[in-house]
């Protein structure tokens, strides 16, 4: 009769359920069961956050990064062959290639100025990366008619308060590449003058510190030669870049190039983001491994409590191993219990955060979301609900090898 699991399980659940003689065992029990539920609700909460701004992020860096940019591996500047491009633009899952050409600039608008990065681009640029929608102010236009005109970033418009459709023109300074140092500025700078014709909002550095205008214009402005670019960017037909495709390119290319799809060029940045998501896992489960302490109290004033019970059932049949069992399966019919109940509270929290948006950012007007954004993943929720059960299990194992020891005449024959 008592053989098998079922027998220290029944036993178990009944001191689970039972009324225990001393009241104290039962808060500490209810304490237990409200620690790892609170604990694991945390872990389920905090996971998912950190995946809501995630993907909101990486949304915004796709909104303007280009598929694959392909860069000098030393150096700044390339001449590009036209048969090369032409290749590239060829190839299996190519869409669209253009050129940019990058460098720092002083901006001035009236009395206010700023360093910026100017970005010139070909005339496709806008299509490739999706900037184009980002344009919440004007048009997503870098040409008016013959004229060459600017799009500026939200930031970069609050600093120097632009006014749309001014006569007031941005003017932007960059130092001429002379063989000898000038101390008279109008020999040592190129100014030029450009209209803005739209502001873009995409995410905050980015706003505040770039400024797009015709490729042209930028190696004018620099004193580039003609055809000089910093960099080529794709776009290819699959949001996640084929790895084949990405080899060709730098099989064409050569290795003075550099080919990064859009995981390389902000590496340091997802990498950063995925270290704070673990770093804030791991201190959640050493804070659920410290209110597991609570299951080994309630264990071992358990054992203390059920010593004339142990000695009836060892008089009835049962084994040590059996007698062990009951209080490790108690132990962790609460680590389940609490798991599961606090899964199912994260997941509520979470589905009313994504349903109502019941939490909001501070300061909401100068995000590009009003609510803490919510994305549930499964393996999250999984290896959540794996820790607690693990950390369950070695909580209710410690205290019976413990007592085990101290009451082996009871336990053991």
């Amino acid at each position: 009769m008592l053989t098998g699991l079922g027998f220290p399980f029944y036993i178990a659940r009944r001191y689970l359920l039972a009324k225990k003689s001393h009241h104290v065992i039962n808060i500490i029990s209810v304490i237990s069961l409200a620690g790892m539920l609170v604990g694991t609700m945390a872990l389920v909460v905090i996971l998912s956050v950190f995946n809501g701004f995630d993907s909101v992020v990486r949304s915004l860096i796709n909104s303007y990064n280009p598929d694959i940019r392909i860069t000098l591996a030393e150096g700044k500047t390339f001449l590009p062959d036209s048969n090369v491009i032409s290749e590239l633009s060829r190839l299996d899952g190519v869409m669209d290639v253009a050129c940019a050409l990058e460098d720092k600039a002083l901006v001035r608008y009236d009395e206010q100025q700023t360093i910026a990065t100017v970005c010139g681009v070909s005339d496709n640029y806008l299509a490739l990366t999706g900037l184009d929608s980002m344009v919440v102010e004007g048009r997503p236009v870098l040409r008016n008619g013959s004229e060459n005109v600017a799009l500026i970033g939200y930031g970069i418009k609050i600093f120097l308060n632009v006014i749309l459709n001014s006569p007031r023109q941005l003017i932007l300074y960059a130092p001429r590449r002379l063989a000898q140092v000038s101390l008279d500025a109008e020999r040592a700078l190129n100014r030029r003058f450009i209209p803005v014709a739209g502001i873009f909002s995409v995410e905050q550095d980015f706003d505040s510190n770039y400024i797009i205008v015709p490729l042209e214009y930028a190696r004018d402005l620099f004193g580039y030669h003609p055809g000089e670019i910093t960099s080529i960017d794709i776009k290819t037909s699959k949001d996640n870049i084929d790895p084949t495709l990405q080899e060709k390119m730098k099989q064409i290319m050569g290795n003075s190039y550099v080919v990064r799809n859009r995981y390389q060029q902000n590496e340091l940045f997802y990498k950063t983001m995925q270290t704070e998501k673990w770093a804030i896992f791991f201190i959640l489960v050493f804070i659920l491994f410290i209110a597991s302490f609570n299951v080994i109290g309630t264990l071992t004033m358990l054992i203390i409590e059920k010593k004339k019970d142990i000695i009836t059932l060892r008089n009835l049949g049962a084994n040590p191993t059996q007698i062990k069992r009951i209080f490790l399966f108690e132990g962790w019919m609460i680590s389940v219990a609490g798991a599961a109940t606090g899964v199912v509270a994260g997941l509520l929290v979470c589905w009313l955060q994504m349903r109502f948006e019941l939490i909001k950012l501070q300061g909401s007007g100068t995000f590009v979301i009003d609510a803490y954004p919510v994305q549930v993943q499964a393996a999250d929720v999984l290896l959540t609900l794996l820790l607690v059960l693990i950390v369950g299990f070695f909580a209710a194992w410690y205290p019976i090898r413990y007592m085990s020891r101290q009451h082996a005449s009871d336990m053991d024959s």
